[in-house]
């Protein structure tokens, strides 16, 4: 048997109340048609076509580029959307998995059950369903005295002996080939909203039609609306935080931390309330993140430390520290033992090994040598207004506090500046370099300026006591 997949994404979700394609909204990193995609893969399915309607350009940017896609040009349901995936889909494939691109929580498992159970029945469909105390809007299984399945009605289309019914479909299905292509060609739209039914077919196929049931709803879930997205996030990311755990990593509060699909972090490494990583983030083993740290497509090294930072596209060398009150912008790049403190700011800086940046500076384009030590308050002023311009700053370097370095400028090994100097040329290896005004000294100005103000108020009638 060779099964290749439908994906129904076509529709508009009216209830998302969103200019952007239901399927395409985000969960956990990644759109929500991508968690079935990755489902699907997961199973062993090997050729997949998404169907696109609404928003399609939208959709189809939002696709791995392995996979297919089919234009349903008028939405007439999804057994009109089914017909234009299956003119897509490779003829090799003799049975034929639909499922719906707004199940994200759909597990790789699960549909690998149905799929052998399929296999092993000799059957024309299996279905996936669930069962709840109210099956609310979803679609009723009625089943026969044989406990096959004999139609599937909509929540719309149904009676109410129908709506009593717990068991409902879950928008998951594996067919033969040749049987749906013939049902679909049958179908029509006699139901309350006008449309083809995927659903219409199953009593079309001329065989057998059986069930599956999940054993946790949840796993079925569908999204309809912002609430059903946030039941679904938040699902998510359950199992990711619960992957991690099982992994080696502390979370003393895991609903207080944020995890993106793809996200790698190392054994008895700790993660505190408000840790986000999203993206290809990469933490390694023994380090601590936050409380309040967001961490977006950077790589972390082992046993380091980082607080209350922010970090983007920034790569941190192991035994590094971040924060307080960091901001590591794209291109910082921090070399073992290096550390950027409170209320810091870099961007494409390379800091060396063990270098430091404590406090209260911004260190932009910048490469800043071995051991060497930025004083409070410094800055590499890199743009001239038109481009911007590089900092050299060599090894074991000592900077004075709120020193300015203008750029292009360079500053020798073993060198120091003076404090509240503004450098604007090079200074060499093993010196001193002080760019600021000489400090001078009016005795008495105090009481001088006092007695003529007070002489200045007299002369023009002023009260100035």
């Amino acid at each position: 048997m060779s099964i290749g997949a439908v994906v129904l994404a076509a529709g508009q979700g009216i209830r998302m109340r969103s200019s952007l394609p239901k399927v395409v909204h985000p969960l956990a990193g990644r759109p929500m048609v991508g968690w079935v995609l990755e489902a699907l893969a997961g199973a062993g399915v090997e050729r997949t076509v998404v169907v696109v309607g609404h928003g399609a350009d939208t959709v189809r940017a939002a696709l791995p580029g392995e996979v297919g896609v089919a234009v349903q040009e008028r939405r007439l349901g999804t057994g009109d959307a089914t017909r234009a995936g299956l003119a897509a889909l490779d003829p090799a494939c003799d049975a034929v998995l639909v499922a719906c691109g707004d199940t994200p929580l759909l597990p790789a498992g699960l549909v690998a059950r149905l799929i052998d159970d399929h296999a092993s029945g000799g059957r024309a469909a299996t279905i996936l369903t669930a069962v709840l105390p109210d099956a609310g809007a979803y679609g009723r299984v009625v089943r026969g005295a044989d406990g096959m399945v004999e139609r599937v009605v909509e929540a719309s289309d149904a009676t109410p002996e129908e709506l009593a019914i717990g068991e409902y479909n879950a928008g998951l299905y594996i067919f033969s080939r040749a049987a749906l292509e013939s049902a679909l060609g049958r179908i029509a739209p006699h139901n309350a909203q006008g449309e083809l039914y995927l659903t219409d077919a199953l009593a079309l196929l001329g065989g057998p039609v059986a069930a599956v049931t999940a054993e946790d709803p949840e796993l079925a879930a569908g999204v309809n609306d912002r609430v059903d997205l946030a039941a679904c996030e938040a699902a998510l990311q359950r199992r990711l935080r619960e992957e991690l755990m099982r992994g080696g990593v502390t979370m003393p509060d895991p609903s207080a931390v944020y995890v993106e699909a793809g996200v790698a972090v190392g054994a008895d490494t700790v993660l505190h309330p408000g840790t986000h990583l999203r993206g290809a983030t990469t933490v390694g083993e023994g380090c601590v993140l936050g409380p309040d740290v967001v961490v977006t497509d950077s790589a972390i090294g082992d046993r380091c430390t980082v607080l209350s930072a922010h970090l983007v596209e920034a790569r941190v060398a192991d035994e590094a520290q971040v924060g307080p009150f960091a901001y590591l912008r794209p291109g910082t790049r921090m070399e073992p033992g290096s550390k950027v403190g409170t209320y810091v700011e870099t961007k494409n800086t390379v800091l060396g090994e063990r270098a430091k940046v404590p406090h209260l500076s911004y260190i932009g384009d910048a490469v800043v040598g071995e051991r060497t030590n930025i004083g409070a308050g410094n800055i590499t002023a890199n743009y001239d207004g038109f481009r911007k311009h590089p900092t050299r700053i060599g090894a074991r370097v000592r900077t004075g506090s709120d020193c300015v370095f203008v750029a292009p400028v360079t500053v020798g090994d073993d060198a120091m500046t003076g404090a509240g100097s503004i450098i604007t040329d090079d200074v060499p290896e093993g010196s001193l370099g002080i760019a600021r005004a000489r400090q001078s000294i009016i005795e008495g100005f105090t009481a001088k300026a006092e007695a003529r103000a007070r002489e200045a108020a007299t002369d023009a009638g002023e009260d100035r006591s």
